[in-house]
């Protein structure tokens, strides 16, 4: 009987002490032996929680009241940051979430590539010097509430729209666009979709900015193709948002959660805006991926660079390219650059992208890397770098497989899931790679997301 758990309840309340952040950025207890996981509480805080629900491996709870505060902890900015859920971590000193998320990585390697203390060669995070107004795009569900038309996201554990008109972590100029495109569908009328019911016409209102140009995109998604008024929306948006140089319209009639439709039909302007990355620069098209944070994009590219340790004399793999960003950074200082993605239109970008920059060593190809490497191989083609640049899943299998037969001499892993990250490492581990070293990037502050470099070299026998 020694052995047995003690059976949490729901509804149960107990006083808790957290050790650490998750990795969704909320408090970690434990309660007689077992993980609790509490939102919004923090490291070395004492609270009162009541627990909201109960799992095989793991309890949630909530804070009835906090008994010891961290000394870290401020008071959020934000109006509506407890209810809307797009950040996790405003009530946290900034500093101490790059400490944190620092923290999270280390726990990553700890559980799964059993790498702690001095076997674990893990910077300081690097942050933004000023962690505001940083997103370059903005996706708002369009609703109305009271008739009055509101656009923001769905608040936490709820179908409840959350009105937001002026987000902190968004670039003004989105801020501005989407709350004046708010005010127009309004006076035009314009009919609203409704979930529910299936009925109406806008559903999102989607804003990007070019960062070096200040140049703005408005895409409207709509349920139909027919957006009543259309000119009349268009002449609106001339006249009282001169920085729009784009306007598009998205169909999307099914019901998903994806927010883009597979048909785009050109309004007004330009097809596309410009913006820049250091010296490079880029047509940014209504779908096309490019990063959210452009400031700290520069900063983990620069780091992507440093890692890769280029004399001219390399050939570098770009797996999971996309639209060519990461390896074009690199292509200056590179002997020739190639690049796959499974996605076709993203390969067109970035031969479009290398072409614009007057790069002629670079080449990509449409598919997947574990299967165009041993193609590459046989034509006696060997990479001294690979870099890449997965999505949360991680590397497949079997691409770690054709990195490990390749046995470039460096391995740039930049990771977006510290433990997808670890699992993959501690393959690489164990097929004889070196870690260097861990270079974790705040690409998204006052979330809890966590952005990593990392650094592995062959071992040569």
């Amino acid at each position: 009987m020694k052995n047995q758990k003690v059976q949490i309840k729901k509804g149960q309340e107990f006083p808790l002490t957290i050790k650490r952040l998750g990795i969704n950025g909320e408090g970690v207890g434990y309660f007689k032996r077992q993980v609790v996981f509490v939102p919004g509480a923090l490291p070395n805080e004492e609270v009162v929680v009541t627990v909201t629900d109960v799992k095989e491996k793991f309890s949630e709870a909530k804070i009835k009241k906090i008994r010891k505060p961290s000394k870290e902890r401020i008071k959020p900015p934000c109006p509506i940051y407890e209810k809307c859920g797009g950040c996790q971590l405003q009530h946290l000193d900034y500093k101490a979430q790059l400490r944190e998320k620092q923290d999270i990585v280390r726990q990553a390697f700890e559980r799964h590539a059993k790498l702690q203390g001095d076997h674990l060669p893990l910077r300081e995070t690097i942050g933004m010097e000023d962690p505001w107004n940083y997103r370059n795009k903005s996706q708002l569900q369009v609703g109305k509430k009271k008739e009055e038309v509101i656009a923001g996201l769905y608040g936490i554990n709820s179908h409840q729209l959350i009105d937001i008109s002026e987000c902190m972590v968004q670039h003004p100029a989105t801020n501005k666009v989407t709350q004046t495109v708010k005010g127009i569908l309004q006076a035009l009328n314009i009919p609203i979709y409704e979930e529910r019911k299936r009925k109406g016409i806008v559903r999102t209102i989607v804003t990007r900015v070019g960062f070096s140009t200040g140049d703005v995109q408005l895409v409207l998604i709509t349920a139909t193709k027919d957006l009543p008024r259309k000119q009349l929306v268009i002449e609106e948006i001339k006249r009282r948002l001169p920085e729009v140089k784009s306007v598009l319209q998205n169909i999307n009639g099914r019901k998903t959660s994806l927010i883009f439709g597979e048909e785009t039909v050109h309004l007004h302007g330009e097809e596309v805006i410009q913006e820049a990355l250091g010296d490079l620069n880029f047509e940014l098209s209504a779908r096309a991926f490019f990063q959210l944070n452009p400031i700290q994009t520069v900063k983990l590219y620069d780091e992507v660079k440093k890692a890769a340790e280029l004399t001219g004399k390399e050939k570098i793999v770009d797996a999971y390219c996309g639209v060519g960003t990461i390896g074009l950074w690199l292509a200056p200082h590179a002997k020739e650059l190639r690049g796959m993605d499974v996605i076709p239109e993203s390969i067109e970008d970035a031969r479009r992208n290398a072409e614009k920059q007057g790069f002629t060593h670079a080449h990509y190809e449409v598919g997947k890397a574990e299967e165009i490497l041993p193609k590459w191989l046989k034509q006696g083609w060997r990479p001294d770098v690979f870099v890449v640049d997965p999505p949360r899943t991680g590397c497949d299998r079997k691409l770690l497989e054709a990195m490990i037969k390749v046995k470039p001499k460096r391995i740039v892993y930049v990771s977006c899931n510290p433990s997808t990250l670890a699992k993959d490492v501690d393959q690489l581990l164990k097929a004889g790679f070196k870690l260097e070293y861990l270079q974790p990037v705040d690409m998204f502050p006052h979330t809890a997301h966590v952005e990593c470099v990392v650094l592995m070299s062959r071992v040569d026998k």
